[in-house]
Order: structure tokens, then C-alpha cells, then sequence
């Protein structure tokens, strides 16, 4: 199994990604533009979805048989950026129920605080799909992906818009057997921990800078 699809591989994602890492593209174009390349994602991630036959009728013809998708998928969006990706999976995906998980990077270790946690207990037999804009060192994912496996579910798919080369090569050697789907994957990391060529903070630009406190 490959370790990380890349989506930006396609011409019409790479054309959105060059607008989404424009430091000039407004929040609300960021945010439509996160939609649309979760969207290609999707699409991509989940076309092996088992279907089941029923009947229905055309404008023209009773009783046709088609096909449809019954499966639930669990959403773990990892906060706060994980946010913006949930919506266009809904939309893709017919059948969803979203279970948030909170992380805080530790800013000295890099490693990543977990300060919520509403994934259920036991995952056995459920397909489950991961969701965590920027996976920089691998952390977050990694730990998310560890839970998730504990919890007994078999059927992972982690699903980023920009990955680092050394956060996919992390990911990989941790978790395998997860499908790993990517709107593109950037050669570097600077000394904070960040990726280069990158495009920023993804929760900033999707929901404005944090509040601060002392």
C-alpha cells in the first residue's frame, strides 16, 4: 500500500492549492477552498464503499434497480482545524456521525496535549475516517489514529490537506494499515515545527486567531 495518495496530483486540485497557500486569499475564499479539495478527497477515499440494491421510480419507469450506500462513517475531526473539513464530508458521505477529539501542540515539545475526548469507546466494525488539516511532525494523527485502533477499529482512513514528507514518513512507519489521503505533501520542516512551502495556520485561516490568555 502506497504510504499517502496526493490529490494535488490532479490538475484542478492543484489549481485550487495554489490558491489556497496565497497568503492574499481572503477567510471565506480559504474556507471554500478547503470544501472543494476535501471534496476531490472524499471522492477519492471512499470509492471502494460497499453499495446496496433497491428499487426506485424514474419520472419514465417504475420499479428500477439502483445502488446506493447504507454505511455509516464515523468523522474524527481533530480540533480545532479538523472543523473545516467535516462539512463537505456530510455532504459527500450519506450516512456520517461526528465524533470531535481535541488536541493542543505543547509549543516547547512538539508533542501533542490531548484536552478533549468524545470518541467512542468501542469502534469495532465501524470505518471511520480521521480529519487534521496539516500534518506537520505526525503527532496529532498518530495519537488519534492510536486511540482509534484501541478502541477496535479496523477500518481507518486519515484523510490531511497538506502533509510534510517526514509527517508522512512518521505516520506510516506508526500506522501502516491507514489510508493515508492528502491534498499535497511539502518537502520541509522549519525549527517550529512547521511545514514549508506550507500554507500558514489552517485553524487561523479558517477561523480567525485564538483568543490568548494570560
Amino acid at each position: 500500500m502506497e504510504p499517502v495518495v496526493i490529490a494535488s496530483e490532479h490538475p484542478l486540485v492543484a489549481h485550487r492549492f495554489a490558491h489556497l497557500r496565497n497568503q492574499e486569499t481572503d477567510q471565506i475564499t480559504f474556507g471554500r477552498l478547503v470544501h472543494e479539495i476535501t471534496t476531490a478527497l472524499a471522492y477519492q477515499a471512499f470509492r471502494d464503499l460497499p453499495m446496496v440494491a433497491t428499487t426506485i421510480n424514474t419520472p419514465v419507469a417504475r420499479n428500477v434497480t439502483v445502488e446506493v450506500v447504507e454505511e455509516e462513517i464515523v468523522i474524527i475531526p481533530i480540533l480545532r482545524a479538523g472543523l473545516g473539513m467535516v462539512p463537505a464530508l456530510q455532504e459527500a458521505l450519506p450516512v456520517t456521525r461526528v465524533c470531535h477529539v481535541g488536541l493542543r501542540r505543547n509549543e516547547a515539545t512538539l508533542i501533542a496535549d490531548i484536552y478533549l475526548d468524545a470518541i467512542p469507546q468501542d469502534l469495532r466494525g465501524s470505518k471511520v475516517v480521521i480529519c487534521d488539516p496539516m500534518l506537520a511532525t505526525g503527532g496529532s494523527l498518530i495519537e488519534v489514529a492510536t486511540m482509534v485502533a484501541s478502541r477496535g477499529a479496523s477500518d481507518v482512513t486519515a484523510m490531511c490537506l497538506l502533509a510534510s514528507t517526514d509527517g508522512v514518513a512518521a505516520f506510516d512507519e506508526a500506522h501502516p494499515t491507514v489510508r493515508l489521503f492528502a491534498g499535497a505533501v511539502d518537502p520541509e520542516l522549519n525549527a517550529d515545527g512547521y511545514i514549508l512551502p506550507g500554507l500558514g495556520d489552517a485553524g487561523d485561516r479558517l477561523f480567525g486567531a485564538p483568543v490568548r490568555n494570560p
